[in-house]
């Protein structure tokens, strides 16, 4: 389990933080508003992260369009920055607390875990080849789990680390289709209930084992 910090490969100078900062007000007014993410928690925190700080300097002109940054290329590890509206969409379906103890699985950036850091108690990150390997730091159990991507399957290895009660919300692909899911930990099993459709990039550490799937 890692702590991942911005990318700080692209810098913003003086001359440009105006132009970005009325790009996020854009991206807020646009495509979050107008698509039902209204909650000021959500507005304020994905108002207060520069997009751009996570991507590399070949990407930081892609920032806030509508659709998700792929990753990767000559000296980038690879991942994804998913669209905002699905950082809008995730964090609204989690209402996260105050008192929430959190793991975040990375996309690759790093955006979502700062998103949600001042919003509770403690948090953590693991890698998609992790959580999904069980290879996590005994940092568990968490009161919420955050996915930035899309899974095919929900492997116990994930939910183990998952308190009683506890709330789980990922995108999901379901029949080559990928949407908004969520659950939560009842009698030690957790069952992901999808409720909206929306582009979401798709975390293959996740992909189901051949013969099974969430049909």
């Amino acid at each position: 389990m890692t702590d991942i910090t911005m990318n700080r490969d692209t810098q913003i100078s003086p001359d440009t933080a105006p132009d970005t900062a009325i790009a996020r007000r854009a991206m807020i007014d646009s495509q979050l508003r107008t698509s039902g993410v209204n909650e000021e928690y959500v507005l304020a925190r994905m108002l207060a992260v520069p997009r751009e700080n996570f991507l590399p300097a070949d990407k930081a002109s892609q920032a806030y369009i509508d659709r998700m940054v792929v990753l990767g290329g000559p000296g980038h590890a690879g991942g994804h920055l998913a669209s905002p509206l699905f950082y809008g969409k995730l964090l609204l379906e989690a209402a996260p607390a105050p008192t929430d103890r959190v793991l975040v699985v990375e996309g690759g950036t790093g955006y979502l875990a700062e998103l949600l850091r001042p919003l509770v108690a403690a948090l953590e990150t693991a890698s998609a080849d992790d959580a999904a390997t069980g290879k996590l730091v005994p940092a568990a159990p968490f009161s919420l789990i955050v996915v930035d991507g899309a899974i095919e399957r929900l492997p116990e290895a994930l939910t183990a680390h998952l308190a009683e009660d506890g709330r789980i919300v990922s995108g999901l692909l379901l029949r080559q289709v990928t949407r908004l899911a969520a659950g939560r930990k009842i009698g030690g099993r957790v069952a992901l209930q999808p409720f909206e459709d929306l582009g979401i990039p798709v975390l293959h550490a996740f992909a189901a084992r051949k013969g099974w799937s969430f049909a």
